[in-house]
């Protein structure tokens, strides 16, 4: 190599590193976007879902609100491991592991309520507005947790595919939900809400044990 061609390497090498750096800075800059969009859409979901669930004694609107929480806990989490643009499986393994204990806190607390319910025959009144905030959940949520699968695989982080897993659950949980609400409120059969909650538990246990054993989707890289 020449003199003058080797000047030209040395002097590209820096400006290629720095676009590299830049181009993760861009992304993670994105994701964080993310995961403040998820927590804003999330504190409305929760809102609505708790209030109307005790409102009407839904047991499956009332185990979708505090899900939602956990979502929110696990976007802040997120947002805690964001702040550096360098990969850190210290944090990532700590903020999976809580996430997990707060699955299986919820699937203790879903499981509880829908069997008393069950045992005591316990109705809950018709929710519309339990049913609209599912029917957006539907929408919103695989959006997002498309959005973050994208986003983790430019980062190659596993925090946050495991949190776009988050998000895809949140999904099949609030399809869970409108069909007990539906079947209740059309048919008057009681029992669905309860069954319908039940349904969610091992969706929810199977998250939260992964989560603690640090288990997260192979397709991060």
């Amino acid at each position: 190599m020449s003199r003058n061609e080797t000047g030209q390497a040395a002097a590209a090498a820096p400006h290629s590193c720095g676009c590299a750096h830049g181009g993760r800075a861009q992304d993670t800059r994105g994701a964080r976007k993310l995961e403040y969009l998820t927590i804003g859409w999330s504190l409305v979901e929760a809102g609505v879902a708790l209030g109307a669930g005790i409102v009407a004694g839904s047991i499956a609107l009332v185990g979708f609100g505090a899900d939602t929480l956990i979502e929110i806990l696990s976007s802040l989490i997120l947002l805690w491991r964001l702040a550096s643009v360098h990969p850190d499986e210290r944090r990532e393994r700590i903020a999976l592991q809580l996430v997990g204990v707060c699955f299986l806190l919820l699937a203790a607390y879903v499981g509880y309520e829908a069997v008393s319910s069950l045992a005591l025959k316990k109705p809950p009144e018709a929710s519309f507005a339990g049913m609209a905030l599912a029917v957006l959940a539907l929408i919103v949520m695989p959006l997002l947790a498309r959005a973050k699968r994208r986003a983790a695989g430019r980062l190659h982080s596993a925090a946050l595919s495991a949190d776009s897993r988050q998000s895809s659950l949140c999904a099949y949980l609030s399809a869970i939900l409108l069909g007990g609400l539906v079947l209740n409120a059309a048919f008057g059969w009681w029992w669905a809400d309860p069954v319908a909650a039940l349904v969610m538990l091992p969706i929810i246990v199977k998250e939260g044990l992964e989560a603690l054993r640090g288990e997260v989707c192979a397709d991060c890289h």
